[in-house]
């Protein structure tokens, strides 16, 4: 395997499933036309909403859920695999649970995450966001094999700024690691791209970013900026702030070009224990 064509959609999810459904499976359609054999989406395509009681309303199990369903069909009839950035789902004990998936192109479910590191934290704009009172965490590092893209790692969002996960992946064998995301405007800008371009340069792979962008109908605002950065930390792909879908070409051959020049993975040594000196 080298070259493989690749979509992204670009999203700007609302609050009702139904509508994000169809703006999928559109997505769907076009990549597969557009000659893709993956498209990745962003995390939240089914719903984004920060209304608690409105998302728990709304919020199905997984065997129940339009969205997934749509997908899985759309995938099947378009020939394309898509890895579903993520779905907000009915989990237990009243929380959501926020979970991607991996479809192949005949629509079976092939390979599934639960969000692990959830955003709690208070911006100087003002913005709050308490994830972990709405959805449970997952507990599992996941990387899917014989997909389109090789080994596939899965993280989704606030994972990103987990180096541990990534290298965890990376060691796992993966060749590519998606990264949906639903990025605030301020930390976008801050820290979007160089911590995308750091995954890539320290795990020595692709990463994959699909992005929630623009306003939405819950008041938030996403940054975009949807990209694709290679083993080198360049990036090669990278959309703007608007709705839309893009495509990329990447060459899986560059993963062993890039670590024949920096053979990080054959240097890396278990780090001792850190020893405190007490004050001279």
């Amino acid at each position: 395997m080298s070259s493989v064509r690749i979509a992204l959609y670009q999203a700007q999810s609302g609050i009702e499933p139904a509508a994000n459904a169809e703006r999928l499976v559109v997505a769907v359609r076009e990549a597969a036309n557009g000659g893709a054999a993956m498209l990745f989406t962003p995390e939240m395509s089914g719903m984004l909403d920060r209304d608690r009681e409105r998302a728990l309303s709304k919020a199905r199990i997984e065997e129940e859920d339009e969205v997934l369903q749509a997908v899985r069909t759309a995938a099947r009839e378009a020939g394309i695999w898509v890895h579903l950035g993520s779905l907000a789902l009915r989990g237990s004990g009243g929380k959501l649970t926020n979970r991607g998936f991996v479809i192949d192109d005949r629509g079976e479910v092939r390979g599934r995450y639960d969000k692990i590191h959830l955003f709690d934290v208070d911006l100087p704009t003002g913005e709050s966001w308490r994830e972990s009172a709405m959805y449970e965490a997952g507990t599992e590092a996941v990387v899917v094999a014989g997909t389109p893209v090789g080994k596939l790692g899965l993280t989704i969002c606030y994972d990103l700024r987990f180096p541990e996960l990534f290298q965890r992946l990376s060691d796992a064998g993966a060749e590519v690691i998606a990264v949906p995301a639903a990025f605030t405007v301020p930390t976008g800008r801050a820290h979007w791209h160089v911590l995308m371009r750091a995954r890539a340069i320290e795990a020595e792979l692709f990463i994959v970013a699909a992005a929630q962008a623009g306003h939405h109908e819950d008041g938030r605002d996403t940054y975009g900026h949807s990209l694709v950065a290679d083993p080198w930390g360049d990036i090669s792909m990278e959309m703007n702030g608007a709705p839309g879908l893009g495509f990329a070409d990447i060459d899986l051959g560059r993963i062993a070009e890039v670590r024949a020049r920096i053979p990080v993975h054959q240097h890396r040594r278990e780090i001792p224990r850190v020893q405190t000196q007490p004050p001279r």
